[in-house]
């Protein structure tokens, strides 16, 4: 069409990327990005081995460690990778891990029965993508080392030295040319280790990280395994009983583990896993679980006179409130949706969990019938406060349908209708809500005001909720519905932004929003339509210039720029209402100036999220008491 290009397409245009040249030109396919989880993910691979290890019965120890260069320590003490001669390859049996592509022990050799590495990518990407990779191997007396340099063999393998146990070390350094950030988080890493340790009953996880001054060590040893779990999600909870029903069974190739208890909550928390690779989007596993409890618990219900004949069946909804389940399952050969490996597709798994749980659930029940009523107490009430926010719903679908106008009346709407082109700021009180008013953008930024704080969302079930005017408010200016409604092509704003004063009651309003938001409408966080405004906490004037400071470290380089005299003057913001609009618009709602932090939900964090929430908007004291003192040095700018 006018533009010159080359038609060539021989055989000479066909490239071919040697060795794992690929993995470097797209590691997106490999670790699904090179963002920070793209970083974590290098750990978890290599930790997968170690812990194939674990599960094949030889490894009962892991040791991971953050070195202070930023490097990563993995050393276990299973059974040392092989160093004997691959003949297919004619290279040492670890060369071949770490430099060929679908190269280990988990295609069927008989190295692994189950394994959590189902491509057999891991070591080998882990070693293309890092600046240098080190693999040191104690095995039958004797110490062999290995160098590799952005995947490359930097000498044959070689015996180093004599040792009297087996195991395998591995320390690599992630490549700043991959990688937008090469700094591990510590935090992030204990989540997932904490995770595995759960999943791997009695191996014991010992996380170190050498950066700081006095290292900081974390074990993580759990001889209950998955019980464990559920006790650790349920602690800031009340439980409806006290023990954790607990089911574990085989059957044909599938190894199934079930632990679950109730609680008081009005949220589902169950956790679904394959050979310890979490599955967010559940599978065949999760759904033969549903069905077991559903059956069961009606089966009970029916032949105990717990529910009458003229009264419906309870649901899978209702029988799940306020239920923490961990679903873990061994496959020899798993078969997952797509290589993120987010969803189970196995249909033998959905049978045997469906089975093993049926089994020994009805065998709990008839030997504890006072928990089996509670459980089915709790049920009914869902089913009816269900029925009434079904009716409240119902209200809001015909209302809306009457009225296309039905946008709360204290939401100052913007005019522009594209909502790729328009956000909203939920405003605090009527003061900054008056301010923000005044400062916007007519066109593309609406404001929508609310009274006081919301209801804590993580004590009321729906009906409740739907009840609340300035839920209902937020719910409508937003235009997706909530909960079972929740369609996100319909949102009317591509930005949510969560406006509150600096202080404690501003953290809290903000808390109780994201809490609302994350347990009804976790779709706008997941695809990043939720942020946090960043006013500024100092206006500081001298000479008639004025500059803002977001925190206490950027007004002591302003002051330090300017000079520490009387001329200074400072002013501590205590609120948003303390700004006129001209001061609110310059510092926190233009787009040219202001600092807005995405909220966002990291893969396979959800059980963690969880446990936060639960902590810090339950009704426990001890556990919120204890995640505050253990989580005080993070905090800054914290108004007593």
């Amino acid at each position: 069409m006018g533009t010159e290009v080359n038609n060539e397409y021989g055989a000479d245009q066909i490239q071919i990327l040697e060795g794992l040249e690929a993995v470097r030109k797209r590691p997106g396919m490999y670790i699904g990005s090179t963002s920070i989880r793209g970083l974590h993910h290098l750990v978890y691979e290599i930790v997968d081995n170690s812990v194939d290890e674990a599960l094949a019965g030889y490894c009962t120890e892991i040791n991971v460690t953050i070195e202070k260069d930023n490097s990563i320590t993995v050393i276990d003490n299973g059974r040392g990778i092989p160093v004997g001669i691959n003949h297919k390859a004619n290279k040492p049996a670890v060369e071949v891990v770490f430099t060929v592509l679908h190269a280990g022990g988990k295609f069927g050799g008989g190295g692994y029965k189950v394994s959590g590495g189902l491509h057999g990518v891991g070591a080998s990407v882990v070693n293309a993508l890092s600046e240098w990779l080190e693999v040191k191997i104690h095995k039958d007396g004797k110490l062999y080392q290995q160098r590799y340099e952005r995947g490359k063999v930097m000498y044959p393998l070689k015996e180093i030295g004599v040792t009297d146990h087996n195991g395998t070390e591995v320390r690599f350094l992630p490549d700043k040319e991959i990688f937008e950030e090469t700094e591990f988080d510590y935090n992030t890493l204990r989540q997932r280790l904490r995770e595995m340790a759960f999943l791997t009953k009695g191996i014991k996880i010992v996380l170190r990280d050498n950066r700081l001054e006095e290292p900081k060590i974390r074990t993580f040893h759990y001889e209950g395994g998955i019980k464990e779990y559920v006790e650790y999600l349920n602690k800031s909870k009340e439980k409806l009983y006290d023990d954790i029903i607990y089911c574990e069974g085989q059957r044909g190739d599938v190894y199934v583990e079930v632990a679950l208890q109730h609680n008081d909550s009005y949220q589902e928390s169950t956790y679904s896993f394959v050979n310890n690779i979490t599955t967010p989007e559940g599978g065949t596993h999760l759904t033969g679980f549903r069905n077991a409890i559903t059956k069961t618990f009606n089966d009970y219900a029916r032949s105990m006179k717990l529910l009458k004949d003229s009264d419906p069946n309870l649901s899978g909804e209702d029988l799940r409130e306020g239920l923490t389940a961990i679903i873990s399952i061994k496959i020899s050969e798993p078969q997952f949706e797509g290589q993120t490996k987010q969803k189970l597709g196995n249909s033998e798994a959905r049978g045997a969990v469906e089975s093993v749980v049926s089994e020994q659930l009805t065998y709990f029940l008839e030997q504890n019938p006072a928990v089996a009523k509670v459980i089915c107490d709790k049920a009914v009430l869902a089913q009816r406060a269900r029925d009434a926010a079904r009716k409240a719903r119902d209200l809001t679908r015909r209302k809306t349908a009457l009225d296309s106008t039905a946008l709360p009346g204290k939401l100052a709407d913007c005019s522009d209708k594209d909502p790729k082109n328009c956000e909203i700021y939920i405003v605090e009180g009527d003061s900054a809500g008056g301010s923000a008013k005044t400062a916007r953008n007519r066109a593309t930024q609406a404001i929508l005001p609310l009274r006081g704080k919301i209801l804590n969302v993580e004590k009321a079930r729906l009906d409740r909720i739907l009840g609340n005017a300035e839920i209902k408010a937020m719910i409508t200016a937003f235009g997706t519905g909530i909960d079972e409604d929740f369609d996100i092509s319909k949102l009317r704003y591509d930005k949510i932004v969560i406006m509150t004063d600096a202080d404690v009651d501003g953290a809290h309003i903000a808390t109780l929003m994201l809490t609302f938001l994350y347990r009804f409408m976790p779709e706008l966080i997941r695809q990043g339509h939720v942020y946090l405004a960043k006013p500024p906490l100092y206006k500081i004037e001298k000479n008639k210039t004025v500059r803002y400071a977001y925190d206490d470290k950027e007004l002591d380089e302003i002051l330090t720029e300017i000079g520490r005299d009387g001329n200074n003057k400072i002013q501590r913001y205590k609120g948003l209402g303390e700004m006129d609009a001209e001061q609110l618009w310059d510092t926190t709602m233009d787009p040219e100036k202001r600092i807005l932090l995405r909220v966002t939900i990291e893969e396979g964090t959800e059980s963690e999220i969880d446990v936060v929430f639960n902590t810090l908007m339950g009704d426990k004291v001890e556990p919120r008491r204890e995640f505050i003192e253990e989580n005080a040095q993070y905090v800054t700018n914290l108004d007593i």
